[in-house]
């Protein structure tokens, strides 16, 4: 550890000499104000005491804990010479260097409390980053999954009786852990979910799918007359595939509308995006859906959600009895911890997944295998 104290008019002065002579990972243990010696420098302009200090680089940890410890004698010192200040000959300035002394040592303290505590600060950084994680933990966090699905999983682990590697146990505890929706796409079926997550694109998807390829006769209503271009772009769809829509403004609208399907198999209802955390906005959704009168309920998220929305999101829409799930935008990712983290935080099975924009193509049913093969990185969607 090279410790040297640098007298000096500015801090700008300061950085460069220390820069100049410890280099650029030196740091600055403590600065204050101070007088030229002598009975001249009472009457001058205050010069800057700077303390700075640079430690050897060495390999092994143990120099961290070597190198605070100067520090804490360095502080330590400046501070006994700091309370050794000289004294002026006449009685007034005595008194006036006193208050300016205990002044400047309740500033010293604080700095040396602020040093305290950025030296365990560091402490604590190196015991962690000397902790070792297994292939599997790194693994894992690199497809994203956060801390409590990985804790979930290495938990799982322990219970598996196969005579397997890690990565093969790991597999099939996500494979537990990932329920698949056994629901039939039959009568009224609401799609709900936040602004953005694509729910107008995946209703058109499934209303293709639905009846283009398993023919079943199918009706469309939507509910979002909020969203500009919305009702145009859902009754462009419709008009492709020759299927009847209707625009719902109101409760009784609703009921007649879901009355004028009544000869289709399938009646599927897009949904305003609402703020999860606005609750009027919440229950004035929960009306409609309500009055549809269905279990067949999908909350619709997107694969690129924050995880540390996802419990926020899925607690506000919980109010409307949600029962499957929909992941959307598989193709704008490259890991895919996040279907495990949604389906583990919704504790609800997974219904569909979409790919991309083609209608109706990008829309399939996904595996619990393939959801583990996409999280480990054995498998991806493009």
């Amino acid at each position: 550890m090279i410790i040297k104290r640098y007298i000096v008019n500015s801090m700008n002065e300061a950085m460069t000499r220390i820069r100049y002579e410890l280099g650029k990972d030196a740091v600055i243990i403590s600065q204050r104000k101070i007088r030229k010696p002598g009975f001249i420098g009472f009457f001058s302009k205050k010069i800057i005491e700077v303390t700075a200090a640079v430690e050897n680089v060495k390999k092994n940890d143990d120099y961290m804990t070597d190198s605070i410890e100067a520090i804490k004698k360095a502080v330590e010192k400046e501070g006994f010479a700091f309370n050794k200040s000289s004294e002026f000959k006449n009685e007034k300035t005595d008194i006036k260097m006193e208050v300016k002394e205990d002044k400047s040592n309740l500033e010293l303290i604080k700095e040396m409390q602020e040093m305290k505590n950025l030296i365990s600060d560091m402490i604590s950084k190196t015991s962690e980053k000397t902790q070792t994680k297994s292939e599997l933990e790194i693994k894992l966090e690199n497809s994203d999954l956060n801390e409590k699905v990985i804790k979930s999983i290495c938990n799982g682990i322990k219970s598996v009786e196969e005579e397997v590697n890690e990565i093969d146990k790991a597999k099939l505890v996500i494979e537990n852990m990932v329920k698949i929706s056994k629901i039939k796409m039959e009568g009224a079926v609401v799609l709900v979910g936040p602004t953005g997550v694509g729910k107008t694109t995946t209703i058109a998807k499934l209303a293709g799918r639905l009846s283009l390829i398993e023919k079943k006769k199918v009706g469309l209503i939507t509910i979002d007359t909020y969203r500009i271009g919305a009702v145009e772009q859902l009754k462009t769809y419709a008009d492709i595939m020759n299927i009847p829509f209707r625009i719902v403004f109101t409760l009784n609208d609703m009921e007649a509308a879901i009355e004028s399907m009544s000869d289709c198999d399938v009646i599927l209802i897009d949904t305003t995006g609402r703020n999860s955390k606005n609750s009027m906005q919440i229950s004035e959704l929960r009306a409609f859906v309500e009055k549809v009168n269905t279990e067949n309920i999908h909350l619709v998220l997107s694969c690129t959600t924050k995880n540390s929305d996802l419990d926020s999101i899925i607690q506000g829409y919980s109010i409307l009895n949600f029962n499957n799930i929909i992941i959307t935008k598989l193709d704008e990712t490259t890991t895919y911890g996040s279907i495990l983290n949604i389906l583990e935080a919704a504790k609800k099975p997974l219904s569909f997944i979409t790919t991309g924009q083609n209608v109706p193509d990008d829309i399939k049913f996904i595996s619990a295998s393939e959801v583990s093969s996409l999280i480990l990185g054995e498998d991806s969607i493009c």
